[in-house]
């Protein structure tokens, strides 16, 4: 626990958002502030100009070993591996490691709310943080963590009497040991084993949630994933949970009744609202729905205004989001199912026929699951960016073709620097269609450059009646700053079509 900040020699690694937001707060509360990042100064432009007026020293382009001397604790975005050498050599020197969501929590005067989940968090965190509004309960909602901004950014403006809900990655909780007043884990399935490793030090940094709570404390579980409700035995304090059907051993909690959501309290039942009230697409959805009525109402909020804040809420950007309609082809948004699982989950939210753009960079997750599902329902995949061979391999692999069956446009990439996408070039003119291949009974498989020559083939490819669903089962992390970023990309390239 970081007691107070004065005079204190802080190292933060990492500027993006989290960074920001701590290089600020440090300054700002007399610490002595260095920051560092992998990433050269004319990358980070934007965010040093941000903090020109304030008393930082940067080291850019590396991290080396001095950022230690002298130093009291070292502050740790999320998109940094907490592996990394200097990290190493700071835990051989007695140096503790916190980040921007531990400070935060140490410093909030009013109650923290917390939710993470390998699905739906966010959709979760943001429905929830509607139904406090409308409860009038707290002075102010906040909500933020790891979607919207840094909570540490605004905790000088938070009082006792407001409510803060935060969502939280993996990322962030595997340094943490402060929890919060409420914490949820909706759910937890294979994700980022590229930067855990392995799926037990996933399921270990999600579970660090619970680990912080105190008695009097409610911890939530997904009571219908396997490995949520598996950690029942960590929960130090009250369990609520939620399902889409009920289950007797929770004595707290959402779920269905026929076609009505039921709020289950200390053995009284209450109506919430109706499964036509919910505006989302998709069972997923649905489920997230019930995870923030339970959440709400572990936070004290009343059943009876969840229903308006359920029919008001659309979603979150970039995930199912409805860009455009153009010559009756719907053009889906759901950069954030970064994920094959996600992708999967996208797939069963449509009767019609889909175009499915998949790519970016791998997350060293199985493809198998996803690979079968495409057999219905799906006319084509594009495959685009870093991970596309790997994807199309996976598809082979699970389809049972021989890579000679399989081959799709395995020429050389040419990147157009001045308008950032990439043409395949297989003995014929750049910019022309990426050869494809028909799998037997399969889809049509089309592998292509960048994000932007996917839109292209996808418009082409494209029918009547069809939806072309960017639901790209990997980060964005080889052609783009985040999935935000590959999504309004995505935006601006469907509202380009004519």
């Amino acid at each position: 626990m970081v007691s107070s900040v004065r005079g204190k020699t802080a190292v933060i690694l990492g500027l993006a958002r989290q960074g920001i937001a701590l290089a600020r707060y440090l300054a700002e509360h007399d610490a002595s502030v260095r920051v560092s990042d992998m990433r050269p100064a004319e990358a980070l432009a934007p965010a040093l100009e941000t903090l020109r007026e304030r008393d930082v020293d940067f080291v850019l382009g590396e991290h080396p070993r001095s950022l230690l001397d002298g130093a009291d604790i070292v502050f740790v975005s999320g998109g940094v591996p907490v592996d990394i050498p200097l990290l190493q050599q700071a835990r051989e020197l007695g140096i503790p490691l916190s980040n921007d969501s531990q400070l935060f929590l140490e410093k909030a005067p009013c109650k923290v709310v917390g939710v993470t989940g390998s699905a739906g968090k966010t959709t979760t965190t943001l429905l929830a943080g509607r139904m406090a509004a409308a409860s009038g309960r707290y002075r102010k909602v906040w909500v933020g963590g790891n979607v919207g901004n840094p909570l540490l950014a605004d905790v000088h403006r938070m009082i006792s009497e407001d409510v803060a809900i935060m969502e939280m990655s993996s990322f962030q909780l595997e340094l943490m040991t402060t929890s919060m007043a409420v914490a949820a884990i909706l759910n937890i399935t294979p994700n980022h084993l590229d930067r855990h490793g392995t799926f037990d030090k996933y399921v270990e940094a999600k579970a660090r949630i619970l680990d912080g709570q105190r008695a009097g404390d409610v911890a939530m579980l997904g009571w219908d994933d396997k490995m949520a409700r598996g950690l029942r035995e960590r929960v130090r304090g009250h369990c609520w949970g939620f399902g889409l059907v009920a289950d007797p051993s929770f004595s707290n909690g959402c779920h269905f009744q026929d076609d009505t959501i039921v709020l289950r309290r200390d053995g009284a039942s209450s109506p919430v609202a109706s499964r036509k009230d919910i505006q989302l697409r998709g069972a997923h959805n649905e489920l997230n729905v019930l995870a923030a009525a339970t959440l709400a109402a572990a936070a004290g909020v009343e059943p009876t205004v969840m229903p308006t804040a359920i029919r008001g809420f659309e979603g979150a950007p970039h995930r199912l989001e409805l860009v455009r309609e153009v010559k009756q082809v719907r053009w889906v948004n759901d950069t954030m199912a970064t994920t094959p699982e996600r992708t999967v989950a996208a797939l069963q939210s449509f009767a019609a026929p889909v175009i499915l753009l998949l790519g970016g960079r791998d997350k060293k997750l199985p493809w198998g699951a996803l690979a079968e599902r495409a057999k219905t329902g799906v006319r084509a995949i594009i495959l685009f960016g870093e991970a596309a061979e790997l994807i199309e391999r996976e598809l082979e692999h699970a389809w049972g073709h021989s890579p000679a069956q399989a081959v799709v446009s395995r020429g050389a990439q040419s990147a157009d620097r001045e308008s950032g996408t990439e043409s395949a070039i297989d003995g014929s003119t750049s910019g022309e269609a990426a050869a494809s291949s028909t799998f037997p009974e399969n889809p049509m498989v089309f592998r292509v450059g960048a994000l932007a020559q996917a839109v292209q083939q996808a418009a082409a490819s494209a029918e009547a009646g069809d939806v072309v669903l960017l639901s790209p089962g990997c980060t964005s992390f080889d052609e783009f700053s985040d999935a935000s970023a590959r999504g309004d990309r995505f935006r601006d390239l469907a509202q380009g079509l004519s």
